[in-house]
């Protein structure tokens, strides 16, 4: 299978956007003038502070290096480097003078099976396929022509999808996704002996506590999460089982649509997005705006408001926002308006958390009935999103119980 059909299609549909920002051109344009003044001596650097991992020397890791290079279709000569260090860590390196280079740490080459391994230099590799290094995200983000905070965001939030990109690359390497389960485990925390089992079920289910924690009022993803080009561990183990239930994965019963796949992605990732409940963004105004009369709207879908919806109404809104005087057929009348203008102004990822919030309401009383399935696919057809994602929102609201 190629490496470019299951790249993930935000880390695409964000690359060629931020390609075309003026600030990444500017960045782009004096990286090339230094390098047609000469290489930035990358390999040269390397021969000096570590050591090149020739075929003679480590066989195994030189034979892993070219199957993953096989079966990604990696075209330029690859040279590996390991130098020493405690911390687990790799790296790919943008190619110089027509090579590419990966390096890792000393205690992920002695800490880590040959699968575990496969999977990390398959992501390392995955990166240089995917051209990655062409959104240069460090130079933006720490030069000194710092860039709005609008495209720092969007910096970050490729950069998350990026790095799913390359865990499919290298889960598309290591074909194990125990080993690959248990590698993130290990860069996470730091484990290797045998003092704590690791459990992927329980991994995993710290994801499951993120969303619960998030669907606090006031809570939601902290600003380190909304600058964090990396996403959480078992977020990323959590993608990658959804990857392992697709078409685009070799061996997998493919129950899971390409399209399904990167939905129930940008769900997963929404826990590192930031949290409209409180921001004062004109952005976060509209979407509060839309889920308020949209849970009217699904609250009144069959002519009763629960007890259990006017609850969930009060953990969005606070304990007084519904009241006797509030005109109910008014306000549900305004949610296509409402819609339209979050459609204006909100990322895709925004749409579905609105989306799935008012999911959350849908459920308040044990079920979905068709007259609030109804509502929840006409939101989702206003704000642009398939209606097969309020199915994915309602599954993953049954997996917390």
């Amino acid at each position: 299978m190629q490496a470019e059909k299951i790249r993930c299609a935000n880390d695409l549909a964000l690359f060629e956007k931020l390609k075309e920002q003026r600030d990444v051109k500017r960045v782009n344009q004096q990286i090339e003038r230094h390098e047609a003044e000469g290489p930035a001596g990358i390999r040269r650097n390397l021969l000096a502070t570590s050591v090149r991992l020739t075929k003679g020397m480590s066989p195994e890791i030189a034979s892993m290096a070219d199957e993953c290079v096989e079966k990604l279709g990696v075209e330029l000569p690859l040279e590996l480097f390991v130098y020493s260090s405690p911390q687990f860590n790799a790296a790919c390196f943008k190619p110089e003078d027509d090579r590419l280079y990966v390096m890792f740490s000393s205690s992920l080459l002695e800490g880590f099976t040959s699968q575990e391994l496969k999977f990390v230099m398959g992501h390392e590799l995955g990166h240089h396929v995917y051209d990655h290094h062409a959104i240069p995200i460090g130079y933006l983000l720490r030069g000194k022509q710092r860039p709005d905070p609008q495209l720092a965001l969007e910096l970050f939030a490729w950069s998350r999808y990026a790095e799913i990109s390359a865990d499919r690359a290298g889960a598309h390497c290591a074909q194990d996704m125990d080993a690959v389960a248990r590698a993130l485990f290990k860069l996470s925390s730091g484990l290797t002996s045998k003092i704590v089992e690791f459990s992927l079920d329980d991994f995993v289910k710290q994801v499951d506590d993120m969303q619960l924690a998030d669907q606090e009022p006031g809570q939601g993803a902290p600003q380190s999460d909304w600058f964090s080009t990396h996403p959480f561990s078992p977020l990323r183990v959590k993608a990658l089982k959804l990857f392992e239930r697709s078409e685009l994965y070799d061996g997998a019963s493919g129950d899971l649509s390409k399209e399904n796949l990167e939905l129930g992605v940008q769900s997963v990732l929404s826990l590192m997005e930031p949290s409209y409940l409180q921001a004062k963004t004109e952005t976060a105004v509209a979407m509060r705006r839309l889920l308020f009369a949209g849970l009217i709207a699904i609250a009144d879908a069959d002519e009763a408001i629960s007890k259990e919806e006017l609850d969930v109404f009060a953990k969005f809104f606070g304990k007084y926002a519904f009241t006797d005087k509030l005109d109910i057929d008014k306000t549900k009348a305004t949610v296509e308006d409402r819609a339209k203008e979050v459609l204006e102004k909100a990322s895709e990822t925004q749409r579905m958390q609105v989306l799935h919030d008012m999911c959350v309401m849908a459920q308040a009383d044990g079920g979905m009935k068709p007259a609030e399935r109804a509502v929840l696919d006409k939101v989702a057809d206003s704000l642009s999103i398939p209606t097969a994602f309020v199915c994915q929102a309602m599954d993953a609201a049954q997996d917390l119980d």
